[in-house]
């Protein structure tokens, strides 16, 4: 039994990111938690593949185990992210109806949103 709780601790160090760098970014009135090389989608922006994003509002560093928190933003932090294309959500249906009107409406529609792969965690 002892070896399983060690092992439990260990994914616990791991979740709270002892050995890696992770930064929590702003991005559209939302909170990212990002790490290097991870891909994320965010909000539509209208650029190219390949062209860079930089995540200016950083809330949070964590480099080695050392957490960096700002107030509100840390100072000099940002996070560079490149561009992989666009890609549409999943499809969201809206229903219109009136009761005993004879009348039924159902429309639908998939969002456009960014998809982003973090280059680099600067702090």
């Amino acid at each position: 039994m002892a070896a399983k709780a060690s092992a439990t601790s260990d994914s616990a160090a791991s979740m709270k990111g002892a050995d890696h760098t992770y930064a929590v970014v702003v991005d559209g009135g939302r909170q990212y938690r990002v790490m290097e090389g991870q891909e994320l989608e965010i909000d539509f922006r209208h650029l190219p593949a390949g062209s860079e994003v930089v995540f200016d509002e950083v809330l949070a560093v964590s480099k080695s185990g050392q957490l960096t928190l700002g107030k509100p933003k840390v100072k000099g932090a940002t996070v560079k992210a490149e561009v992989l294309g666009l890609v549409q959500g999943e499809k969201i249906f809206v229903q219109k109806f009136a009761r005993r009107k004879n009348y039924r409406r159902r429309t639908g529609h998939r969002s456009l949103a960014t998809k982003v792969r973090i280059a680099s965690i600067t702090a």
